[in-house]
């Protein structure tokens, strides 16, 4: 099970809360535990972390809605296979993506204290790369014991000829002379109620703060090329079709050494050859002839771990369910675990020998050969819906 905290807590915001009541949330949490303002204290930057990494996934539609669903399995790189701790993040990555929610390129206390301490940040812009989706097939076996794909995956990688900077050498780079590397450029407007500074992307260098007078010749200046990642996924026990996890920094890469974006890996299930899932419940259908139903007897059947052994009482009647605890699919993030539900069938042969037919024309006329259905008969679907409810 995850050890995070739930996000909604670290921002103590409600389940239902607005988008803009979720990012005062996270603006208030950021200012409080901002490095800044907490310089050299270790638990103040883990929850500046915290906070960013709640405030990623709360402010997406898309994260939001698997992390309601799923918890942090559908969103966090480690259930997929990514780093652990705050999601890979680090504190260039929290300036640079979540900078803009406090008005300008980087530190609250710029603007409040009218510029004082620069932050770590020093406002430049960082691109993000965009994201990747890929769909892994997995059977019910992968399913219910969790799986490690490796997987090729082509994309945009980091140019290993500029190192990602899009430069041809080191001299090729210079500071921005507009913003003298800041990334931002600032403005003093004089008004009635004296003084206004206003912070914006420096236009020159697009706020990365460098300049580039040589492109490198395999990139093109970009800092990325296409090429292909070989990308280890550790998929969770408990998973379902359609279900997407998330891996961050495993998409595309950025231009000019920025931020890369996400892998999203859609799930798929194969369908089995006797199981049938229901829930976190699998079904099997046992064929069993009339013989056997009438005088009982030992079944091997198929379950996800291999097989097992049943009996079948003398009378067992067509439709009758019965169940292995504990031999279906896991709960994700739980210990707790499905069901095998077997349901009966009678098979009935369709061609005879003669003296199979003179046995069995003996037996029409017997008592116990009568039917004699109950008068609360149930259909298959009725035994199951009152049995998963």
């Amino acid at each position: 099970m995850s050890s995070k905290r739930d996000f909604y807590d670290v921002l103590g915001v409600a389940k239902n809360a607005s988008a803009e009541e979720i990012k005062k949330a996270y603006r208030k949490m950021a200012i409080k535990y901002h490095p800044d303002k907490n310089p050299g204290d270790k638990q103040a930057e883990d929850n500046f972390k915290e906070a960013a990494e709640a405030y990623e996934i709360l402010s997406n539609a898309e994260k939001k809605q698997r992390y309601d669903h799923y918890g942090h399995a559908g969103v966090g790189g480690a259930s997929a296979g990514g780093g652990g701790g705050h999601g890979g993040m680090n504190m260039e990555d929290i300036f640079s993506q979540f900078g803009d929610i406090f008005g300008n390129g980087g530190s609250p206390f710029e603007s409040f204290f009218g510029g004082g301490q620069q932050s770590r940040s020093s406002g430049r812009r960082v691109a993000k790369g965009s994201n990747l989706r890929i769909k892994v097939k997995l059977t019910l076996e992968e399913i219910a014991n969790g799986a490690e794909k490796k997987i090729k995956v082509n994309k945009q990688i980091v140019c290993k000829t500029c190192d990602g900077s899009g430069a041809k050498d080191r001299s090729s780079v210079s500071t921005c002379k507009t913003c003298g590397g800041s990334g931002a450029v600032r403005r003093v407007t004089n008004t009635i109620l004296g003084q206004m500074q206003t912070t914006s992307t420096c236009p020159t260098c697009n706020g990365s703060g460098q300049q580039i007078t040589a492109k490198c010749t395999a990139c093109h200046g970009d800092g990325t090329v296409r090429g292909e990642e070989t990308i280890t996924i550790n998929i969770p026990a408990g998973v379902s079709d359609g279900m997407q996890l998330s891996m961050s920094g495993k998409g595309n890469a950025a231009p000019n050494g920025g931020i890369p974006g996400d892998l999203i890996i859609l799930i798929e299930e194969l369908p089995h050859e006797s199981l049938k899932r229901e829930g976190n419940n699998v079904v099997y259908d046992l064929h069993v002839s009339i013989v056997d139903a009438a005088l009982g007897y030992s079944a091997e059947v198929p379950t996800i771990d291999g097989k097992a052994k049943i009996k079948i009482e003398p009378g067992t009647q067509s439709g009758k369910l019965l169940r292995l605890k504990g031999k279906g699919i896991p709960e994700i993030n739980s210990y707790q675990r499905g069901d095998e539900i077997i349901h009966v069938n009678i098979w009935t042969p369709k061609a005879l020998s003669p003296e199979e037919r003179a046995i069995l024309e003996k037996l029409r006329d017997s008592p116990n050969f009568k039917p004699q259905p109950g008068k609360n008969d149930k259909s298959f679907f009725e035994k199951m819906k009152e049995y998963f409810e």
